[in-house]
């Protein structure tokens, strides 16, 4: 099949670890390379935000990125692009009306990227699938007056769920999200991400530790809703263990990031600063390296519409221990791959973490457990079939019958 990705602002070939660099970014490239794989045709539309992108890029994986020229050549944060969305419909519809090249689907992922998916959809009649990856009503029930989302953006989602021809939700917490905006549960089918099984194994290099001293592995995007201040009040309960983060912006840009400081001045405030350690950005292709220097991975978020790097520590092989929402539901099985928390609360936190690293043979126990798991449910290769099967049942119902007479 001919796919088109639609991604406004998660570019698959940006730089992870900013404020808006993170999980979109890896489903997006991660499944278009996996539609490839499978011997299908993907070209992924992201806005263009640097005057020097060519407009078409060829990735390693063998999908096309498309620079669309929407809105100012330069970074714009995520909740600033609305007003973009419809010159970025448009731009589509000519590309895809005057062009050599036609999607038969479109896969959008975001809710603004549905926006301009959707315009783009109705006035060339192909199918529009969505994938919202956060959920607006999730982040105001959690962020409150901190919240920037634009301010129709609930109202834009409930338009989305009730206008495309089919909405992929990545967990069950998420259906019931959706449900209770008034999407219709008929028009969703649940198809949670996948993890890179090649890039994320137990075998392989690790990054070096200090001997003697267990490893506490954190990862993800240096924003509060990470629940990283958490992890770093846990530590006290930890004695010995070392905690280290990985995320942000690269190293040597630590000093001048604000949440860095927050948290080292924290963990020097809670007594473990010297057992706390922020090393910024990490390639990908360097992450599995970390995970399998770790005991055990700890992902604290408040909320989480899915969770990629608890996935990527349980291919190689570490137990996780992680707050009881969103996807982590799903994808940590409590008492079997790891153990499950409640969200903000450390001393919770630390009392798990203190009690798998104390128990040798329980730990070993979920590793493998992880590791089976992360294997037989959640290869991306799945996932691409399981979504090609969606495809091709919304492209089905827009392809015109041939009447012979």
């Amino acid at each position: 099949m001919r796919i088109a990705m639609i991604s406004e602002h998660a570019s698959p070939l940006a730089i992870l670890g900013g404020a808006d660099a993170g999980g979109q970014n890896t489903h997006v490239a991660e499944l278009s390379a996996a539609l490839v794989a499978a011997g299908h045709d993907v070209r992924v539309y992201t806005r263009r935000d640097a005057v020097d992108l060519p407009v078409t890029v060829r990735s390693p994986d063998g999908y096309d990125v498309v620079h669309v020229p929407a809105g100012p050549a330069e970074p714009v944060a995520k909740d600033g692009l609305l007003p973009h969305m419809g010159p970025f419909g448009a731009w589509l519809i000519d590309r895809w009306r005057g062009g050599d090249w036609a999607p038969e689907v479109v896969h959008a992922h975001f809710w603004m990227s549905g926006l301009a998916a959707l315009d783009a959809g109705r006035e060339t009649g192909v199918p529009v699938v969505q994938t919202y990856h956060a959920l607006g009503t999730v982040k105001r029930r959690h962020q409150g007056v901190q919240d920037t989302s634009p301010a129709r953006r609930i109202a834009y989602e409930r338009h989305l769920g009730r206008s495309v021809d089919r909405v992929i939700a990545q967990c069950r917490d998420e259906v019931g999200e959706l449900v209770r905006m008034g999407v219709p549960r008929s028009a969703m089918t649940v198809v949670p991400s996948g993890v890179n099984l090649e890039t994320f194994a137990p075998l392989g290099l690790a990054t070096e530790r200090e001997p003697g001293r267990t490893r506490i592995l954190t990862v993800g995007r240096l924003v509060e809703r990470k629940g990283f201040q958490t992890v770093v009040r846990a530590m006290e309960h930890v004695p010995e263990a070392e905690c280290v983060v990985v995320g942000g912006p690269p190293a040597g840009l630590l000093e001048t990031d604000p949440y860095a400081r927050r948290l080292r001045a924290l963990a020097g405030s809670c007594g473990v600063a010297e057992r706390v350690r922020l090393v910024g950005a990490v390639p990908r292709e360097e992450m599995g390296r970390w995970y399998r220097s770790a005991d055990v991975l700890v992902a604290a978020p408040w909320y989480e519409p899915f969770g990629l790097t608890p996935l990527e520590a349980m291919a190689c092989g570490v137990p996780v221990v992680a707050t009881a929402v969103g996807g982590l539901r799903d994808t940590v099985v409590d008492g079997v791959t790891g153990d499950l928390v409640p969200a903000r609360d450390p001393r919770a936190l630390g009392a798990a973490l203190r009690a798998l690293l104390d128990d040798r043979i329980r730990r070993f126990a979920y590793a493998g457990a992880a590791r089976a798991r992360a294997r037989r449910h959640y290869s991306w290769a799945v996932t691409a079939q399981r979504l090609v099967e969606v495809y091709d049942e919304v492209a089905t119902v827009h392809r015109p019958t041939r009447v012979v007479a």
